[in-house]
């Protein structure tokens, strides 16, 4: 626990203990990362009729496009959290996943 004392001398405080500085806020992933993790994936989306277009990467957020049969997909929840899933792993940073319409 940390303890705070005041200086009267110094008429200011004095902090002790194991203060822990800010950590610095995550970088965000580069369109060229997540284009190349994305390229993995659609081997596997393909076979299914399905794909997944990277559309922007802006600091931690990353807009795909899901097309084919993975427009109409029960499962494209899963397939997005997937993907998430491996672009973190990849890259090291936590980001989020958005869909823009219009995949056929």
């Amino acid at each position: 626990m940390d303890q705070v004392a005041t200086d009267t001398k110094a008429a200011g405080t004095i902090f002790s203990g194991a203060a822990k500085a800010p950590s610095a806020p995550a970088r965000g992933a580069s369109f060229e990362k997540v284009q190349e993790a994305i390229e993995e994936l659609r081997p596997y989306l393909k076979k299914d009729n399905g794909d997944c277009e990277l559309v922007s990467v802006e600091g931690n957020l990353v807009t795909v496009r899901m097309k084919g049969a993975c427009v109409m997909c029960q499962f494209a929840g899963a397939t997005l959290n997937g993907l998430q899933q491996r672009l973190i792993e990849k890259l090291g940073v936590p980001l989020r996943i958005a869909t823009v319409p219009g995949g056929r």
